[in-house]
């Protein structure tokens, strides 16, 4: 859940998620999928993680649910301003109505709405190992060195993690590869042969497969993935920048002084991140052939750059940018500016989302002795 710094939840989003097909099975599937309230996404988050949520989407078969959360608790497992976390909850729903999000066709709904979510990772976290926790390379990543200062929340978020999941029975989870660890813990937590506590559950989540598209990275240090957290607001791409920020910030690109445009991840990092936001900005929208790789480059993009100088390379990627998320930034403004429909929608879909979590986890606290049988 690219939680999408954690899930996507590529968690923050922006990493590639290598995953398997949602395959013809007969039975309805159902996908479940977060992202962190951090506010307008970014170029990379998009590119990562979240056009392949509308891919999914839009190419499942009607009896599939999909169900997508900004995870606010997740979010203050590190602390948060209140003004601006409110701001930046409504803006992170409002953005993925604005990529294509359809609250007709998918379930879109503020997690700490649903107190099904606390409830069931209490009763999970009795059971999970406290050295299992401890060994999550996410929290050895991010806890604090200094014991005093770690807090329960980010040792336990996993736990949650696995009951934002497992209270939908969600049997596909679009996860990155920082994420395996905890799909893991996942799978463990509703396998009867540990615990008889979660509900029947069959099959087990696993990662579907989406088109990959390469990690994006930021533009003024091509070393780094592109990240909210960087203090260089020119080093990312929001999908609210007008065609006007992005020429200016493709144009600062750390580049190199080298001739041509050629495609060299280890040589020459930044011309090579500007090859594959093109590519993958002017793929087809459900295109599963995203990934730039060198033989790509090579057959696709050599004959047009060939001669190309790095103020005309620079142009054509921020004219690509600015095609692909245009209708995006406009849809943004046009739903922020309807403030009560968003809300109507993260209602309606927090109401759908208990019909569904409340049932598990009536069946959980039945199966522990909790509730009425």
């Amino acid at each position: 859940m690219n939680v999408v710094r954690r899930l996507s939840t590529t968690a923050r989003a922006g990493g590639t998620a290598t995953t398997r097909s949602l395959g013809t099975c007969s039975t309805p599937r159902t996908v479940f999928s977060g992202i962190q309230p951090t506010g307008i996404p970014h170029l990379g988050n998009y590119l990562g993680a979240l056009s392949n949520w509308v891919h999914l989407q839009e190419t499942a078969r009607s009896e599939d649910t999909f169900i997508y959360s900004v995870v606010g608790l997740h979010a203050i497992t590190v602390s948060q301003d209140p003004t601006k976390l409110r701001r930046d909850r409504l803006d992170a729903l409002t953005s993925l109505l604005a990529i294509g999000i359809d609250p007709k066709r998918s379930i879109l709904f503020f997690q700490e709405d649903v107190q099904e979510h606390t409830e069931l990772a209490w009763i999970l976290g009795c059971l999970a190992p406290i050295g299992r926790l401890n060994r999550m390379t996410a929290y050895k990543a991010t806890s604090p060195e200094a014991s005093s200062d770690e807090r329960l929340g980010l040792f336990a978020y996993p736990v949650l993690q696995a009951a934002d999941i497992l209270a939908y029975k969600a049997t596909h989870v679009p996860v990155g590869e920082d994420q395996r660890q905890h799909l893991e813990l996942t799978r463990d937590l509703a396998t009867p042969s540990i615990s008889n506590v979660p509900p029947k559950y069959s099959p087990f989540p696993k990662t579907p497969q989406v088109p990959p598209t390469k990690r994006i990275l930021s533009l003024r240090d091509p070393s780094q993935k592109m990240s909210k957290s960087s203090p260089h607001v020119n080093s990312r791409i929001l999908l609210t920048d007008t065609s006007s920020d992005i020429m200016l910030k493709i144009r600062k690109a750390i580049t190199d002084s080298n001739f041509g445009i050629t495609y060299d991840p280890i040589n020459r990092p930044g011309i090579s991140n500007l090859l594959r936001i093109l590519h993958a900005c002017r793929a087809p929208m459900r295109s599963h052939d995203t990934a730039l790789e060198e033989s790509e480059a090579s057959t696709r993009l050599d004959d047009e750059l060939h001669g190309a100088t790095m103020a005309s390379f620079k142009e054509a990627v921020a004219d690509a940018v600015s095609a692909r998320i245009g209708p995006i930034r406009e849809e943004f403004a046009r739903l922020r500016a309807d403030e009560g429909y968003v809300r109507q929608v993260a209602r309606e879909g927090a109401n759908k989302a208990k019909d569904i979590a409340s049932r598990t986890v009536r069946e959980v606290k039945e199966r522990i002795g909790l509730g009425q049988l």
